[in-house]
């Protein structure tokens, strides 16, 4: 699967823009500041329906603009699909699949597989338990629907639990069988989203741990370890034994919801303990084993996006890149860099085609 075309009208610093993409590499090379990270990212939302960088969809109009359209065209399975998606103040965003717009953006998520590797991945290491539990979620939910249904139909039913425990406080009433209701519910949605991704953690990690050793020289033992109370007892005797606390803080304090995915270091929190080396190793080993994960899953070569790493990562490890790359079973590969020489040097040596769009 490759991009052949890309279409950006009033998309953050792009008033209007086209693209005509090699099948193989695409470098974006300027100043920084130019907008060489918003393609990247346009890319990114043509499979995701939605930026990497900047979660409010409105902050990714062009300023004094009231919308944005991103269209795409893909070669998939030798077919071709265009992707468009876009976004009017005030109105939902749309994405379509050959013209026709989509239900749900959630049907969506999967059709074009796609990793990036950024120097914002580090929130995965220095944020909280929330963007490493969407990170095993968007993994998971890229090769399976079904896992994405769930999460959304638990988040519902959380949402709503927590506002009938708002209700409660502010009534000062309390309703055991409506809670229970939902207790059920969490429990059967909740069971189901624990298990998926202990079996997707099951064959993630190792693969995450060849990825680390083949980059860092294999010195040292790393480790995710999935961090839950599901592991020790049901969904529902905790939601039960936690009911005066949920009470007292208004909203629901245990479920998958909480659970956390902890990076080790020789069995210690490589936020604490690991050096900045390290810690890049550790990311780029995690969104490599992502990009494996996904291949064999979707049986399609996701898209690679490579934001900024030859600034931010030494020679070692953007080397290791490139041996992926050099892989005649890797797709299509997209870099922004502030340097073209060193750019155009590094792409030389996959013997690979190229093109390189100056910004």
């Amino acid at each position: 699967m490759f991009l052949k075309k890309l279409s950006l009208i009033n998309y953050k610093n792009f008033s209007s823009k086209n693209f005509d993409f090699d099948a193989k590499i695409n470098c974006f090379v300027g100043q920084n500041g130019i907008g060489k990270t918003n393609i990247l990212d346009a890319i990114y939302h043509l499979s995701f329906g939605k930026s990497y960088f900047n979660p409010i969809a409105t902050q990714n109009i062009k300023h004094g603009e009231d919308f944005f359209v991103i269209e795409g065209n893909f070669d998939k399975n030798e077919r071709e699909e265009k992707i468009a998606c876009s976004l009017k103040k005030g109105m939902k965003k749309i994405i379509k699949k050959n013209g026709k717009a989509y239900d749900k953006l959630s049907d969506h998520i999967g059709f074009l597989p796609l990793v990036i590797i950024s120097p914002s991945d580090r929130d995965l290491i220095t944020e909280g338990s929330d963007t490493r539990r969407k990170f095993i979620d968007g993994v998971i939910s890229q090769s399976d629907k079904e896992y994405l249904q769930t999460l959304l139909k638990y988040n519902k039913i959380l949402s709503q639990r927590n506002s009938l425990l708002k209700y409660f406080a502010a009534n000062h009433t309390f309703d055991k069988t409506t809670l229970s209701v939902y207790n059920e519910q969490l429990n059967g949605y909740g069971t189901e989203i624990f298990n998926k991704r202990i079996t997707f953690l099951e064959t993630f990690i190792p693969i995450f741990k060849e990825q680390y050793k083949a980059i860092s020289g294999g010195n040292e033992e790393v480790d995710l370890v999935y961090d839950s109370k599901l592991q020790s007892s049901d969904l529902l005797s905790l939601l039960q034994q936690n009911i005066d606390k949920d009470r007292a803080l208004q909203y629901t304090s245990v479920g998958v919801h909480k659970d956390d995915l902890n990076f080790d270091l020789e069995e210690y929190p490589i936020k604490k303990f690991g050096s900045q080396g390290q810690q890049k190793s550790f990311l780029i080993a995690l969104k490599l084993a992502q990009f494996h994960f996904i291949k064999k899953q979707a049986s399609t070569t996701p898209i690679l996006l490579l934001d900024d790493v030859f600034d931010k990562l030494d020679e070692n490890r953007v080397s290791h890149i490139i041996q992926l790359v050099n892989d005649e079973h890797f797709g299509q590969l997209f870099i922004s860099d502030t340097h073209a020489d060193r750019t155009e040097n590094v792409v030389k040596t996959i013997h690979q085609s190229y093109k390189i769009f100056k910004l």
